[in-house]
């Protein structure tokens, strides 16, 4: 299962990072469009909103996987591995999980909502669709709830090989 969640993370991350390439190309020729010929629409700037929350939002599991993740280094790095793997458990336990499942709580709500209403843009020539977009929330929070399980499943067997040393 832990095998399953992290290839599926990692398939997930890899395919978003390609993102990346699209909503700069999109913003490049919006930029030129813009300056050269004073044209933009709404449209365009939503779409970029859009790829940038999609990057955001299913990169970071992906980034909790691959320990790319904001941490506090500052003592961390000079841990033992035990050390590290009681702060990763405690971390995953106490803060990671716990937040993850109140933001995958508020977001389907806020998703489901969304969906009731046929949510679109409110402005002119805006994207006619939010809600697909307001669904990655909740699959995002629920795809950081499974890799901090692998995570904190991590610590707990880091934990048990450095008692055995």
């Amino acid at each position: 299962m832990v095998d399953a969640i992290d290839r599926l993370v990692a398939s997930i991350g890899r395919a978003v990072g390609w993102l990346n390439v699209l909503l700069i190309v999109i913003v490049v020729v919006d930029v030129l469009l813009r300056w050269f010929f004073s044209l933009t629409a709404a449209w365009v700037i939503e779409l970029e909103w859009h790829l940038f929350s999609l990057i955001f939002l299913l990169g970071i599991p992906y980034a909790l996987q691959q320990d790319r993740h904001v941490r506090v280094d500052l003592f961390y790095e000079d841990f033992t591995a035990r050390d590290k793997g009681m702060v990763n458990l405690v971390g995953a336990a106490l803060f990671l999980i716990p937040w993850a499942i109140v933001l995958l709580y508020t977001s389907a709500n806020y998703a489901y909502e969304s969906w009731s209403s046929g949510e679109g843009s409110p402005n002119p020539n805006g994207l006619p669709y939010f809600f697909p977009i307001k669904s990655v929330v909740p699959f995002a929070a629920a795809l950081l709830i499974l890799q901090g399980l692998v995570e904190a499943w991590r610590a707990v067997r880091q934990l048990r090989q450095s008692d055995r040393i």
